[in-house]
């Protein structure tokens, strides 16, 4: 299968006109998926000033704004919505997409959203289990006719979602890097897998555990999706190439380049094979404004076609 290039928007510090022209280009370039992140406040965190927009409501526009992009939230955290109640809102971007929505689940960690919105933020393994919960509910609910499911944190009886999704099944991913409780819930319920901002070679030991709980769950490990999202630092302008590593730098720390595309679209390339040669059957370029709008048109238009041909090549022989 050849991979996938997709681009994950954050819905922050743009109007929403800005960011229905961004995924409207994305589609018309002829890329594979767009999708968004589900935050309240913007990330990296600042003071909650940031303008940021609600997941739930810009996918809804991007289901309707789009034709032939797969449409995504990576992912939505557990902890912020009730999962009946999401079922049926992700049944309905199904058919606002005509059969293109994707649902990506994550235990969550920006401790002053939780905290600003009145959610608590309780210990990971705590989180775990909402996660785990919530994938189990949404999962049953949007693939059988009636769900009743007993949790400690979530609970629905005898739930229906009618009309159900067009797609059967609608794809569940599950996000993150913990190997001990992430890694086996994606294995025990996901179609799919997408972890961000990771080194190659962090991607493919994570792929081999991934693979080891697809065989304790008695799965074949080929059945679940991997895919990687990365930053967006690329520029045309060489010159510019220093100033953007000390900015990704003091924006994320001495490790951020691990999960970045920094550079000139001409020296990422071999970059972006890594990851594919890692194990990643998609990349995704994660998009914070501002960007750099000339590097993505050669992205889009020259790097993302040259990458298809070269791994075609490949796949050929």
């Amino acid at each position: 299968m050849p991979p996938s290039f997709g681009v994950h928007i954050g819905p922050q510090d743009m109007t929403m006109d800005q960011m229905r022209a961004l995924w409207r280009s994305v589609d018309q370039a002829g890329l594979d998926w767009v999708s968004v992140w589900d935050h309240f406040y913007e990330a990296p965190p600042r003071d909650g000033m940031g303008h940021h927009f609600e997941t739930l409501t810009t996918l809804a526009a991007l289901a309707a704004d789009t034709d032939h992009v797969r449409v995504g939230c990576l992912v939505f955290c557990a902890a912020y919505r009730n999962p009946g109640v999401l079922a049926k809102a992700l049944a309905t971007l199904d058919h606002l997409s005509g059969g293109r929505m994707e649902a990506g689940f994550g235990a969550g960690w920006h401790e002053p959203e939780y905290l600003a919105y009145g959610y608590d933020f309780p210990p990971i393994g705590q989180r775990m289990d909402i996660l785990e919960e919530t994938v189990q509910i949404v999962r049953s609910m949007l693939r059988q006719d009636h769900t009743t499911f007993e949790g400690r944190h979530y609970s629905v009886y005898n739930a229906t979602c009618q009309p159900p999704p067009i797609q059967s099944p609608l794809p569940i991913w599950v996000g993150g890097e913990g190997e001990k409780r992430t890694l086996r819930i994606a294995a025990r319920f996901a179609d799919a897998w997408n972890v961000p901002y990771i080194a190659p070679e962090r991607f493919r030991h994570l792929c081999g555990v991934l693979d080891d709980w697809c065989r304790t769950e008695g799965r074949d490990p080929a059945t679940i999706k991997r895919t990687v999202n990365l930053r967006f630092n690329l520029t045309i302008d060489p010159a510019r190439v220093s100033a953007i590593r000390r900015q990704l730098r003091a924006d994320w720390g001495d490790g951020a380049e691990d999960g970045s595309l920094v550079g000139t679209p001409d020296q990422i390339a071999d970059r972006v094979a890594q990851y594919l040669d890692a194990g990643a059957q998609g990349v995704n370029v994660a998009l914070r404004a501002p960007w750099d709008a000339a590097a993505l048109d050669v992205y889009m238009s020259e790097l993302v076609p040259a990458m298809r041909r070269r791994f075609a090549e490949v796949d050929g022989g």
